[in-house]
């Protein structure tokens, strides 16, 4: 299993070990001792969701209030186009996105740490998407961005009528969160890492 960051500070991408034979294919979708030694602590698994969209569906854009929720995405059918967005004010990559591509054919997934926000698009007529949550979902907590917001200019497949629920296609733009006080500091999302890190160590 190869764990390596992306452009964007504090996500990254997965790649496993895939074994094929007549049967079929085996690997492993996560790996612990693995994950802690790239990311620094490991993956304290509180919530796994589990979500079907049809081709044309954008969910997100979505973040955490701190402490946050640390999520580790794969496509377990189909494929889709995940794209992580630094919202983190005062980060070296704010605003920027990266998008990955997650599919049943790839088997690759993505992390991305408290803080970072994120949303998917299937490429395929359905998808399938697995997340392992780092907490609990809690009314109240959730910061919701734009996924069309012009400024972020996201990589969306637009092949297909969009179809968004009434909370995303009304979500503010990151201009207007970032206004809003509702967007993360850079500072203390470092600080939560080291926090989890140091957790790690005792």
């Amino acid at each position: 299993m190869k764990i390596h960051q992306l452009e964007v500070e504090d996500s990254f991408l997965i790649t496993p070990e895939v074994f094929a034979d007549r049967r079929g294919t085996f690997l492993e979708m996560f790996n612990q001792p693995a994950f802690r030694e790239a990311i620094g602590h490991p993956l304290s698994v509180a919530q796994v969701n589990c979500s079907v969209s049809r081709r044309g569906t954008i969910r997100g854009v979505h973040a955490t209030a701190l402490p946050g929720q640390a999520r580790y995405v794969a496509c377990a059918q189909g494929a889709i186009v995940d794209i992580v967005v630094d919202i983190r004010v005062g980060s070296p990559t704010y605003g920027r996105h990266v998008a990955v591509q997650l599919s049943a054919d790839n088997r690759h997934a993505l992390y991305l740490a408290e803080g970072l926000a994120h949303g998917f698009a299937p490429l395929t007529e359905h998808a399938t998407v697995v997340y392992l949550c780092s907490s609990n979902w809690s009314p109240g907590t959730e910061i919701q961005i734009n996924p069309l917001d012009a400024e972020l200019a996201l990589p969306w497949p637009r092949e297909h009528e969009l179809l968004l629920s009434d909370k995303d296609r009304d979500a503010p733009s990151l201009r207007e969160c970032a206004e809003r006080g509702l967007l993360p500091a850079y500072a203390d999302c470092k600080a939560r890492y080291a926090e989890l890190n140091d957790y790690a160590l005792t």
